[in-house]
């Protein structure tokens, strides 16, 4: 990329910057995502009790303290959808493409400052939902003695689940981001995006065939992605953790390439 694009871009991106947080709804909504997945985490591992766990007892602590973003995603999607569709509903997108008129520019701005804002978010949630773990577990009798380290980034499957949550949040961003491109109406792009992460799981339940469950599992975009944060019993995991990961990619990558195709086609009104 020549230096003049590379400040173009830049310049784009700090615009988008400016924008979003010079909005009330941008701080809360981030504030909902850290407090969301660090209160649910809290509240799973709060009632856990190694007492109630059969022998051998296979508890995934550190899985259990981060699950708390299946609720916490909510905030950033939430986010990612308002920031390109908003725009639309205001009108203000003409002025958007005067001041930066090649389109692609402004998406990439867009997305990168979303993400930004979703991996800063997602560190925050994970740190805060690992202390929140490492304070309540060996209380409830998850302790070293029993089989249950401490939770600790010094741990390799502990700091993988960790890393692999805040890129999850990250892809979500991407995601809501692509579909409000996409469709350029919020009700519309939250209806999908919700219904691409939490409709899967729901679907699963209602479906008695084993084998079409795991395939439901294996490519649901959050069952997948969230495959990440095991750190047990892998191998009866429905995918792998980096290859869930994979799998969320594939769709914030579609969602993003269409939403930005179709940018780049049609007229602003």
């Amino acid at each position: 990329m020549a230096p003049a694009d590379a400040g173009q871009l830049m310049r784009a991106a700090h615009a988008e910057w400016t924008k979003l947080r010079t909005l009330p709804s941008t701080g809360w909504l981030m504030l909902l995502t850290v407090a969301g997945t660090v209160g649910l985490g809290l509240a799973i591992t709060g009632s856990l009790d190694y007492t109630h766990c059969a022998p051998p007892c296979r508890v995934d602590t550190t899985k259990l303290s981060l699950t708390g973003v299946r609720l916490g995603q909510v905030g950033v999607l939430v986010l990612a959808v308002l920031a390109t569709t908003a725009e639309y509903s205001t009108r203000t997108i003409r002025p958007t493409l005067l001041a930066v008129p090649r389109r692609p520019r402004v998406v990439l701005g867009k997305l990168g400052v979303l993400t930004v804002l979703g991996v800063v978010t997602g560190v925050l949630a994970v740190a805060g939902s690992l202390v929140a773990g490492r304070a309540v577990l060996p209380g409830n009798g998850f302790t070293a003695a029993h089989g249950f380290p401490a939770l600790s980034l010094a741990d390799d499957l502990t700091r993988r689940a960790a890393l692999g949550t805040v890129v999850y949040l990250g892809l979500v961003a991407l995601l809501g981001a692509g579909l409000g491109l996409l469709l350029r109406d919020t009700a519309g792009a939250l209806t999908a995006a919700l219904g691409l992460l939490y409709g899967a799981p729901v679907l699963a339940l209602f479906v008695s065939d084993p084998t079409w469950q795991h395939r439901i599992h294996r490519y649901a975009p959050m069952d997948a992605g969230l495959a990440i944060q095991s750190t047990r019993d892998l191998a009866a995991a429905h995918i792998g953790p980096w290859a869930g990961l994979g799998v969320l990619s594939a769709y914030a990558a579609a969602a993003v390439v269409a939403g930005l195709v179709l940018f780049q086609l049609r007229d602003t009104r």
